[in-house]
């Protein structure tokens, strides 16, 4: 009787544990629902007019070119060495960054790497610099405003962050002489 009894309950951590990856699965796809893009277009998102994806969130390049320029709908701007936008944030006080914790989460700060970046043609040398953050971590400068890419930009070329007022100020793409690519303020 003992013995049977044990049986059982081995028999039922057993299904228990071979249960737990399809819950783990379940979960991840409740969760990957309420990341939809149909979600995204209720303008309820914090991010601007895109919602970020974390799966596919640009990091800055670990090598090579740290800055280069990219024909785009906005015209002629400044990009990380994978082709991926650059903005600068209004909110920010010369080359002090205000954004952190979840706003550096959605608009990552574009890190420098090595002690003298890599610029591509039409990228102005004199104009590149770097700040400390908060954290220590150094952050590429441009024009003397930091740097940071989109979570919500799945490609090199897009330009969804442009124009967005998350965080409560608003965030630019930048033209290779610094200037906002879009006229912004």
């Amino acid at each position: 009787m003992h013995t049977s009894s044990l049986r059982r309950t081995q028999g039922r951590r057993r299904g228990a544990v071979l249960a737990l990856p399809a819950l783990f699965a379940a979960g991840a796809l409740s969760l990957a629902a309420c990341g939809s893009p149909s979600a995204a277009s209720t303008g309820s998102s914090p991010y601007g007019n895109a919602a970020p994806s974390p799966s596919k969130a640009p990091a800055p390049a670990a090598s090579g070119t740290a800055l280069a320029v990219r024909q785009t709908s906005l015209g002629t701007i400044l990009t990380d060495g994978r082709g991926f936008t650059l903005y600068a944030f209004d909110a920010d006080k010369g080359t002090t960054s205000n954004c952190s914790g979840a706003c550096a989460t959605a608009w990552p700060p574009d890190t420098a790497t090595g002690t003298d970046p890599q610029v591509s043609s039409g990228v102005t040398q004199s104009l590149v610099g770097r700040t400390t953050r908060a954290d220590g971590t150094p952050q590429l400068t441009y024009a003397g405003r930091p740097l940071y890419l989109f979570t919500g930009d799945s490609a090199p070329g897009s330009t969804n962050g442009d124009g967005s007022t998350a965080f409560g100020a608003r965030w630019d793409a930048l033209t290779a002489s610094g200037k906002d690519a879009s006229g912004g303020s």
